[in-house]
């Protein structure tokens, strides 16, 4: 059953990660634990909420981590990337859209990669982000607005007609 999931792992983590060798870091160690606390996990219940959830706290473990380590340091070199963006439009699309995802703030980026990229329910959402549905919900709408409004996909608010 674990093995069927670490496609769907691979993704998510590459959604919160950014960077796919620290993704497929991320998977390995949600596996670990998975495999370490299989006996927790209810049958009744779908396995990849579980393994999301786990792997979302590892993520953020891991960035709380970095960010204390880098607290005393300081940079001292700007990094530079070693590949170059392809010209092609849907690549520069893709970058624009996950850069205004990157944006928004923790919360809802969070619902948009369960929901939108993930594929979860909004109940599976809910459960891995630890919020009713209808707070998820809220904040997957307050989203998307965002999202369009970055990307210049906002629609005009539709006129209203008089009824008589």
């Amino acid at each position: 059953m674990l093995i069927a999931e670490i496609p769907h792992l691979r993704r998510f983590a590459r959604s919160l990660a950014r960077d796919p060798d620290a993704a497929d870091d991320l998977v390995q160690s949600c596996l670990e634990r998975a495999l370490s606390r299989f006996h927790l996990w209810r049958p009744e219940r779908r396995l990849r909420p579980w393994l999301f959830t786990m792997l979302r706290n590892l993520h953020v473990d891991t960035v709380r981590h970095r960010s204390t380590a880098r607290a005393g340091e300081q940079r001292s070199a700007e990094v530079v990337p070693l590949t170059q963006r392809a010209g092609q439009e849907d690549s520069v699309t893709a970058r624009r859209v996950l850069d205004a995802i990157d944006r928004l703030p923790v919360e809802q980026r969070d619902a948009v990669l369960m929901v939108c990229v993930n594929d979860l329910t909004y109940g599976e959402a809910a459960e891995v982000l630890g919020v009713p549905p209808g707070t998820l919900m809220s904040r997957l709408h307050r989203a998307r607005t965002k999202l369009r409004e970055q990307l210049g996909l906002a629609e005009d608010a539709p006129s209203l007609r008089q009824v008589k």
